[in-house]
């Protein structure tokens, strides 16, 4: 089983996930810069009021939740002019922004509030949620060869669900699935495990093996968001100076490639310079997750970013497949060196794979 070191925790999101943990940082210190003189180097010290204390700690009920759900669904399609969120089974409203708890109340049909296509939906952008929370962990497994990433990356995804969703049976025997994957794993490391009922990841790399996954909306119908988005900043701030700060990579992608050709010189540069600083913003956070000690760490790294972006977010973000060829290669030059290190040492120097690991393919 491959030892992952330190960059086991930064394998286990999602490209979005460290663009957004990486912008966050960056606001902090811009908004709360340390004073002259002070020893802080990468941490701000942020001093919440009381009634912001307050807030943290209040958690919504579900009757709220719910009702805040019905009206964030009517909002979506009379935005979109949609009277259901499907077509021919497909989403064809983008839910990308709905909060967890919502979708959860939408799937479930709390308090009878919603009808069977927007169940259904919500059902599927929460698979997909979970499907892309895999991406990354699995482009890595597949150069490693091992599946312990994408067990960590699950369980992660599970502790992260509302307590609505812990509270269901189906929740209890997922989790319990996870956990005693990993537990087999970790026991018997180059030993492929057996197979438990109920295991989320294996799902996965079923439909993953049947070509199920990875199938985002169109990236025109991402286009054409993204344009209504940008006319109502227009119309509500008097200028046509794009914001892009609450665009995620995809509808960011999707003006810098200009998908639906409608979209300004001026929109779509701006667009490619904002994606571009957003990528070149999670590589630097990726080489100081893993350490510059850590080689092969980084090179996983950079693999699980470019498995979790879509064509067209690579494609905005310059990012070809010889980036990818080389985070290959480079991870599999450090683990043969970590290795033979290893074995003149006695200890791994690096995170590289140790040879006896399971393969991913094999798994599936």
């Amino acid at each position: 089983m491959t030892s992952v070191g330190t960059a086991t925790s930064t394998s286990s999101l999602t490209y979005a996930q460290i663009i957004a943990n990486a912008q966050k940082a960056q606001q902090q210190a811009l908004t709360n810069p340390p004073a002259p003189g002070s020893s802080e180097s990468g941490a701000t010290n942020v001093t919440l009021s009381d009634a912001a204390k307050a807030a943290l700690t209040t958690i919504k009920d579900f009757a709220t939740v719910t009702t805040e759900a019905r009206a964030t669904l009517d909002k979506l399609l009379a935005d979109a002019k949609l009277t259901t969120p499907l077509k021919d089974g497909k989403l064809a409203l983008d839910l990308s922004k709905v909060d967890r708890r919502e979708l959860y109340a939408m799937s479930t049909n709390s308090n009878q509030l919603f009808t069977a296509d927007e169940q259904k939906a919500a059902a599927i952008e929460l698979q997909n949620r979970f499907d892309q929370a895999m991406a990354g962990p699995t482009a890595v497994g597949r150069v490693t060869g091992s599946v312990k990433g994408l067990y960590v990356a699950a369980l992660a995804y599970f502790d992260a669900m509302g307590p609505e969703e812990k509270a269901s049976a189906a929740y209890v025997d997922q989790r319990a699935a996870l956990e005693e994957m990993l537990k087999q794993i970790e026991a018997k490391p180059s030993t492929l495990p057996g197979a438990v009922p109920n295991d989320p990841v294996n799902a996965y790399m079923e439909r993953l093996a049947g070509g199920e996954t990875g199938k985002p909306r169109d990236i025109k119908d991402v286009a054409g968001d993204a344009r209504a988005t940008l006319d109502a900043q227009y119309k509500a701030s008097g200028n046509s100076k794009p914001d892009y700060s609450e665009f995620d990579s995809r509808s960011l992608a999707s003006v810098a490639l200009n998908s639906n050709g409608k979209f300004s010189a001026t929109e779509v540069r701006t667009a490619s310079m904002e994606m571009r600083s957003r990528s070149g913003t999670a590589l630097l956070q990726s080489l100081k997750s893993a350490g510059t000690g850590n080689p092969a760490g980084f090179a996983q790294n950079v693999i699980s970013l470019y498995g979790a972006m879509s064509s067209e977010e690579r494609a905005a973000a310059g990012w070809s497949e010889n980036l990818y060829s080389a985070a290959v290669s480079n991870y599999q030059t450090a683990s043969k060196l970590g290795s033979l290190l290893s074995q003149a040492t006695g200890s791994s120097a690096f995170g590289g794979s140790d040879g006896g690991s399971m393969s991913l393919m094999d798994y599936l």
